[in-house]
């Protein structure tokens, strides 16, 4: 496949995947389990058809890595999406996210004692700075919010709190199953399709301890609006219809980062996602009518140059550039 129909579909998926995302959090923010839920099984039965070949296909990294490994993706996954039912924004959670860059350094330093260059360090203070000064001026707005009264809004900070601290705790783990799966692929060899299957099909089990979760919100959901869906004329609950996108648009996500990373540098797809994750910000803040200050867009700019400045993207464009003036051109 063709690199640019790769990024088309890293956009085009992922950031329709975000919008149906907050549709699904702005009505029922509580819903994150059965979104994971839906995502995890439709990529499960997927990977179970088509690459593990209806379990007749032997895993190339044996499967006790794999239980670990699924652990750490169930319960990044889950804490992430449970952060939403917080009193975290959208716009605050994908930035949070976007420090991942702090957390793989802090535990490749720690674990893997690696060094960096000062550009390196640097990078990440911006990034460490962006994101800092989205979260404080997010917890003004949290603690000044005139609708409540003193006692609701304390309880709500609160719980704001505790949502910062289960998006720290899911940005650790991350970047601690990343170091974990490093470790592995310089062992076995690179199985990402592989290990996109099993992070999905061996948790699926753990939601059963969500279900009753997962079923109040199946019960919700299907009492919702009814809409027709263009050109097919089938009419289902608006929310069965606003998570069916969610899962198609997380699956095409995926798959075009996977083409990606096969078809290009880890610098390009690096660059790619930290793009689409920036437009997918603006498109949130401008559609969705999410506060936003003058303060967070300073946050959020220091943040998408740290990450840009971490990948050396500079250093890059000026080869690619003159690659591509070179190119010959069609008759």
């Amino acid at each position: 496949m063709h690199p640019a129909l790769a990024v088309c579909l890293v956009f085009c998926g992922c950031c329709s995947n975000v919008v149906f995302l907050e549709l699904l959090v702005r009505q029922f923010p509580g819903c994150g389990n059965i979104v994971t839920f839906s995502q995890f099984l439709f990529i499960a039965v997927e990977g179970f058809i088509f690459e593990a070949n209806f379990g007749r296909k032997r895993p190339a990294i044996p499967m006790r890595y794999y239980l670990i490994m699924v652990a750490m993706f169930f319960t990044v996954s889950v804490v992430n999406n449970y952060a939403l039912n917080l009193n975290i924004a959208m716009p605050l959670h994908m930035i949070f996210r976007s420090g991942s860059l702090i957390a793989s350094m802090a535990l490749g330093i720690i674990i893997l004692k690696k060094r960096y260059s000062l550009s390196k360090y640097t990078s990440i203070a911006l990034v460490s700075m962006g994101i800092f000064t989205c979260t404080f001026m997010s917890a003004k707005q949290v603690a000044s919010d005139s609708s409540l009264n003193e006692e609701d809004g304390l309880h709500v900070f609160l719980w704001w709190l505790l949502g910062i601290a289960a998006l720290t705790f899911a940005l650790l783990m991350s970047a601690r199953m990343g170091i974990f799966q490093e470790t592995l692929y310089k062992q076995f060899g690179k199985h990402s399709k592989e290990a996109l299957f099993y992070n999905h099909a061996l948790p699926l089990p753990g939601f059963i301890l969500l279900a009753p979760n997962i079923y109040h919100h199946a019960v919700l959901f299907s009492q919702s609006e009814p809409f027709q869906i263009p050109v097919i004329g089938l009419t289902m609950p608006i929310m069965w219809f606003y998570l069916l996108m969610n899962v198609i648009t997380q699956y095409v996500c995926i798959r075009g980062v996977f083409i990606l990373t096969t078809e290009c540098t880890s610098l390009t797809v690096t660059l790619v996602v930290t793009l689409r994750k920036f437009v997918s910000l603006i498109f949130s803040i401008l559609y969705f009518r999410n506060p936003f200050t003058a303060w967070h867009w300073l946050g959020t700019a220091f943040v998408f140059v740290g990450t840009l400045m971490y990948t050396e993207v500079w250093n890059s464009l000026g080869p690619l550039l003159a690659r591509w003036r070179k190119r010959p051109k069609a008759e």
